[in-house]
């Protein structure tokens, strides 16, 4: 589906660029409360495997300084938290205040107060000087970001020389038969359960086909090399349902 200069695709749908991130809003601000509920029923509880495949990527250790973004309610931001130790910093963000106070929540009563802050930020227009962070992670989060590659180059800029990115995402299962497996779970079952656990279909529907919007996996490496980075990759997991792509600046 190709987009004009001022629309967007909110799912399947064309919408101007300017509401999109109210829409988003929107889905997000009805989900936040059950959201650790709907991620463990409706990936079986493997998005924890994939959380935790994604921090031993990073490379984070004592004393570095991490931007979670899109961090939802901080399974990312916990584990770096316990990572960087009490000389470090992870600063956990979401542009959503409901996910983010959901997750600020959590996070203290996880115990995570002396090396964790949190803002609200906007991933196209992060509020911290160039050459802030160790590493930059946004997890589930880059498919709902109305300008991907602004994102990018702002994630590109707030590293600091030798730090890596990370973008954690659905993608596109690699197999054929996987692939009508997954459609058939993502359009049929996914927005019924999501009816019944959170009352809300429409937002798990939305869910499902902004998956199938965001670009496949060579694109967004062909991104995040555009943006700046180098020594692009990704890693695959569960047959291409989940990519993690990793990019460096050097």
């Amino acid at each position: 589906m190709t987009e004009s200069r001022d629309e967007t695709h909110f799912g399947f749908r064309k919408v101007p660029k300017a509401e999109k991130a109210t829409l988003v809003k929107g889905v997000f601000d009805s989900v936040a409360s059950r959201y650790d509920l709907m991620n463990d029923l409706m990936s079986f509880g493997i998005h924890r495997l994939w959380k935790r495949f994604a921090v031993a990527l990073s490379g984070v250790r004592a004393g570095h300084r991490v931007l979670d973004l899109a961090a939802g309610t901080g399974d990312l931001s916990h584990h770096f938290a316990g990572r960087v130790g009490p000389t470090g910093l992870v600063v956990m963000t979401d542009i959503n205040e409901n996910m983010l106070r959901v997750g600020r929540d959590r996070m203290l009563d996880l115990g995570h107060a002396g090396n964790i802050q949190f803002a609200q930020v906007n991933a196209e227009r992060l509020p911290f000087p160039d050459d802030s962070f160790d590493c930059i992670t946004i997890g589930f989060g880059l498919r709902n970001v109305t300008d991907k590659e602004k994102a990018l180059r702002a994630m590109y800029a707030a590293l600091k020389p030798g730090g890596r990115a990370l973008v954690l995402e659905f993608s596109h299962p690699v197999s054929l038969p996987l692939r009508k497996v997954y459609d058939l779970y993502s359009f049929t079952l996914l927005p019924k359960l999501g009816k019944a656990v959170v009352d809300d279909e429409e937002s798990y529907r939305y869910l499902a086909e902004s998956i199938r919007m965001h670009p496949d996996q060579e694109t967004l490496k062909a991104m995040m090399e555009d943006a700046g980075f180098e020594r692009c990759d990704y890693h695959n997991l569960t047959g291409g349902v989940v990519a993690i792509h990793r990019g460096f600046k050097l």
